[in-house]
């Protein structure tokens, strides 16, 4: 029987969305690291650094957030959301506010980096499962709403740090931005739970495909083929996206011939991409089964790579259309990863299941990084890097449709 629970005063079934809303403004905070280009050049003259050296910090924080990610999920499940999204709004802050001391890109690389990145680890989770538990009726959406912040967060932090530097200069804004994130995350966190073993909204019936979801352990997890196929396929997924975030504006630039303004101006747009690819692929998810809305979103990344292929000097539209697709599915598998984890092994141990699928992000990241810097310092154009963007594409396809299986067969698999 539903167990009759009232969120806010209202019936669960209504006041659960306020889970929704209140991850999507932790997750607007979290989401600050994709304004890190805003901060860049301020910092390289300040600290007399070169361009490398002002993309580690940066670096730091993707890797730290991938790393922390997995590790805070084992404490997730056992302390709850509340304590442990508490736990990093607090690291978060602490880690942007020690930034404002920084006197070395060394430094920002600890502070920003590996703290305030660890931090965003450890928070990540926690409104992913509230939100999961609390719409088993409709977990993609659910998860793709409250991911939304993340995507749109450069919309509304990129010109607030903007704003802050030009008035205070790059060190204070960090102080700025870790108080304002600290006290926001831990009050918004207040009121995150989890629903009681076994709640269901009233009237909803599971489906089929529902019903046969077995709640699959860490380890059990690790032994099935669904669980590679999902990880690489979230690899392939985000390495694009996170390429195209990293070399958007200098693509603009070198291969469209666009003024650094207008370039920068593109990027608030693929933001917006970024933001609704998230519920629009988590709804599909919902609605299309994760084999497929992986399938769709490969199709997209290869036919965006074909159109850059084709990309030239005033082709500014093209540039525009294929760097919005490469935007929306890394939104997208931000939504896929997370939604296809909950409906292939469950809920019971989500936390921790989904910490160790998310290395897949950090592995993403780096890799992204690694080939296009490659290929810009060998052959001198960023150009090449979406011949390998098209290729991983089709490899992405070939595996989702041989790997992401139903989770009745794994769970044949691992009994």
């Amino acid at each position: 029987m539903t167990e009759e629970i009232k969120i806010f005063g209202t019936s669960a079934e209504k006041g659960r969305w306020i889970f929704v809303a209140l991850g999507l403004t932790i997750n607007l905070c979290l989401g600050s690291v994709y304004s890190w280009s805003v901060f860049r050049k301020p910092l390289e003259q300040l600290f007399s650094a070169g361009a490398t050296e002002s993309g580690l910090p940066y670096m730091f924080f993707l890797a730290f957030f991938a790393i922390l990610m997995p590790i805070a999920g084992g404490p997730l499940d056992k302390y709850g959301p509340r304590v442990i999204t508490i736990l990093g709004g607090v690291t978060v802050g602490f880690g942007w506010i020690l930034a404002s001391f920084a006197s070395s890109m060394t430094m920002l690389a600890v502070s920003y980096g590996i703290i305030a990145g660890g931090g965003v680890g450890i928070t990540y989770g926690g409104p992913i499962a509230v939100s999961t538990r609390w719409f088993p009726d409709k977990k993609g959406l659910a998860v793709g709403l409250t991911l939304v912040g993340f995507g749109l967060s450069p919309f509304i932090t990129a010109p607030l740090a903007r704003m802050f530097i030009d008035l205070y200069g790059p060190l204070q804004t960090f102080g700025i931005f870790g108080a304002v994130f600290l006290v926001l995350i831990v009050l918004l966190a207040i009121p995150l739970k989890f629903p009681s073993a076994g709640w269901k909204p009233a009237g909803w019936t599971p489906s089929k495909a529902a019903i046969t979801t077995v709640d699959v352990g860490t380890s059990k997890m690790l032994k099935t083929p669904t669980f590679y196929g999902l990880w690489l396929c979230y690899t392939i997924g985000t390495l694009g996206g996170l390429m195209a975030i990293g070399i958007s504006s200098p693509v603009g630039q070198e291969i469209i011939k666009l003024a650094p303004q207008t370039a920068a101006m593109t990027i608030s747009i693929f933001a917006v991409f970024n933001g609704i690819g998230r519920p629009i692929f988590g709804w599909l998810t919902d609605r299309l089964t994760p084999r497929h809305s992986a399938v769709i979103s490969f199709v997209i990344i290869f036919l965006a790579s074909i159109g850059m292929l084709n990309a030239g000097e005033t082709k500014v539209v093209l540039y525009i259309l294929c760097f919005c697709c490469f935007w929306l599915c890394l939104g997208g598998w931000l939504a896929i990863a997370p939604t296809s984890t909950a409906i292939f092994f469950g809920t019971k141990h989500y936390g921790k299941n989904y910490g160790i699928m998310f290395t897949a992000y950090g592995a993403g990241a780096i890799l992204g990084g690694l080939i296009s810097g490659r290929i810009r310092d060998i052959f001198g154009s960023y150009i090449y890097t979406f011949y390998p963007t098209a290729v991983l594409a089709v490899i992405g396809i070939v595996i989702a449709i041989l790997l992401l299986k139903s989770s009745k067969k794994d769970a044949d698999t691992i009994n």
